[in-house]
């Protein structure tokens, strides 16, 4: 990606949804950790609209039996990558997205405060896609570019910010295939 397809904080090329889920940052914050975490709703299930209406507040709980306790939830994350690769957006990076509820990195408590988040389409025990590796990779250089204080260090899984509560994006996830495309 080059550095011009980042504009207001937004990704030029990729679909954008606007999430009610989000708010400010705190004052004098900066963006210093990328998160990466994974979704699917029914688990397992790709391609379904039920990821883009859960961060849009429009899920309807009714639609599977595994929905029913995410009734009233109030999730967001900055970007969703599915598995052909396709970007979606849904909050912009200078404000913060609710992805990481309770969590904790280098003592620092409340990540959403600091970071951004990023769903890869996939449950935590299967293989992601070339396609998606290949976006991510785009996407976390254009954000180490354009976010200074965040580096290639300062990238975690979700498992790694709430351990014990969290998986994602686990097994499946090949970080030394991600981290040395960077």
């Amino acid at each position: 990606m080059k550095s011009e397809q980042l504009k207001n904080h937004k990704i030029t090329d990729a679909i954008q949804h606007a999430s009610p889920h989000f708010d400010e940052r705190p004052n004098g914050v900066d963006i210093n950790l990328l998160v990466i975490h994974c979704i699917s709703l029914p688990e397992g299930d790709y391609g379904t609209p039920y990821v883009k209406d859960l961060f849009m507040g429009e899920l309807d709980s009714s639609a599977h039996p595994d929905f029913a306790p995410l009734h009233g939830l109030r999730v967001s994350a900055h970007c969703v990558i599915r598995r052909d690769g396709t970007l979606e957006q849904y909050v912009p990076f200078d404000k913060r997205a609710w992805h990481a509820g309770q969590s904790r990195y280098c003592g620092r408590k409340r990540c959403n405060d600091f970071s951004i988040g990023i769903e890869l389409e996939g449950t935590d025990k299967t293989a992601y896609t070339d396609k998606q590796y290949e976006c991510l990779v785009g996407v976390t250089k254009l954000l180490l570019e354009h976010y200074p204080t965040l580096n290639r260090h300062r990238i975690v899984g979700h498992e790694h910010i709430a351990p014990g509560r969290k998986t994602d994006p686990g097994i499946g996830f090949d970080w030394s295939k991600y981290l040395n495309q960077l």
